[in-house]
């Protein structure tokens, strides 16, 4: 129930959807209620959520979402007049791809706000805006994107479930059951046990130049996702036309790459801080409250870590309530630290650097827990 409520505005809707899905009813003297998952915390979460509801915390302003698509829209015009003004010199040529990695860090948190339908109060509205901002601005696929996306916030840092986890165990050793099972088992696809250093090599400068950047045109060519295509080459068209005449067709491609790599650090940095510290193992079945708590950490709240983050540095408070729009999040969250609190469950939150290390220092550490199990057990 839990996850059904966090995920769809319409319910109404979604339920005829889900009718062919029935497959049976339990008897009237049959335990509804799984024995893995916490009772009690269960309906003090749903509480929770009425009194969300009830204080009009899912309610969006469209008017701050509009300030944000204008502030990236000023942003990319502000890097071709950089160019067109000064000339196609190293320093305007530099400060132009910085501006354009911005461009599509912030739409791209922009898109995840469409992609959770937190913005209109219509699915189909958010669904065809959603279009615009991920496959215009940044030429890349919503299928692709709801595709993977919702299958990481139904279960986040549960292998074989989550896809952002997938990286493990061909490049990765994550979390230290897994790690250490890895170990036992002989497997050594990596050096895991240097992975920390490794990681900045193919993590962050890579992600979105090397991988993503090609995998979604295969996406949506194998799924024959056609609108999507058609959406992202209006992005390309865009770019070509409008910095070719200044930059020729070298100069166009290296600025390509260069913004995807800034746009790839800046992606990855941030998605991981909440995650790759975190509790990482198989799927326990647990409650939703829990099973967000313990794969996700926050933040520190500044204005300059909301944009930097586009609001993740709330990731508890969005994986809890992924439609909740993000200017809500600081107001929910004394909410759920108390609820947390009353639990005994651990509330995470921590200064913007401490996050970015405590990625490197997770990967040491699980890189650890596999070399002694590798060589030891």
């Amino acid at each position: 129930q839990d996850p059904f409520v966090a995920f769809h505005l319409d319910k109404t809707l979604v339920r005829k959807y889900m009718r062919p899905l029935l497959i049976g009813e339990l008897a009237p003297d049959q335990p509804s209620f799984e024995p893995s998952k916490n009772k009690k915390l269960v309906e003090d979460f749903r509480e929770l959520r009425a009194a969300v509801e009830k204080m009009g915390l899912l309610n969006p302003s469209c008017a701050f979402f509009l300030l944000h698509l204008c502030h990236i829209l000023a942003l990319d015009v502000a890097a071709w007049l950089t160019i067109w003004y000064f000339g196609a010199s190293t320093v305007p040529f530099l400060f132009s791809a910085v501006l354009l990695g911005t461009v599509q860090a912030q739409a791209g948190w922009l898109q995840h706000d469409f992609g959770h339908l937190s913005v209109f109060s219509k699915s189909k509205w958010n669904h065809w805006v959603h279009k615009f901002v991920i496959g215009h601005l940044k030429g890349a696929p919503a299928s692709w994107w709801n595709h993977l996306h919702f299958q990481h916030h139904a279960k986040p840092n549960c292998f074989r479930k989550d896809p952002d986890v997938n990286m493990h165990p061909l490049f990765f050793a994550l979390g230290k059951t897994l790690s250490v099972e890895l170990g036992v088992q002989k497997k050594k696809f990596m050096p895991y046990n240097h992975q920390h250093k490794y990681f900045f090599i193919i993590g962050p400068p890579a992600l979105v130049p090397l991988y993503f950047q090609w995998y979604i045109f295969y996406f949506v060519v194998q799924r024959k996702q056609w609108v999507d295509l058609a959406w992202m080459l209006t992005f390309y068209i865009r770019f070509f036309l409008t910095y070719l005449p200044l930059l020729g067709v070298k100069g166009i491609l290296g600025l390509i790459v260069l913004v995807r790599f800034i746009e790839s650090n800046w992606f990855v940095w941030v998605t991981q801080m909440n995650h790759i510290p975190m509790h990482i193992d198989y799927d326990k079945n647990v409650d939703w409250f829990s099973t967000q708590l313990q794969a996700t950490c926050n933040v520190h709240q500044s204005f300059f870590n909301d944009w930097f983050s586009g609001h993740l540095n709330f990731q508890i408070e969005h994986h809890l309530f992924p439609t909740m729009p993000r200017h809500n999040y600081w107001k929910v969250a004394p909410l759920v630290k108390s609820l947390c609190a009353k639990h005994g469950i651990e509330y995470q939150c921590k200064p913007l650097l401490t996050a970015f290390a405590d990625i490197v220092h997770s990967l040491k550490d699980s890189g650890e827990l596999w070399l002694d199990a590798y060589l030891h057990k």
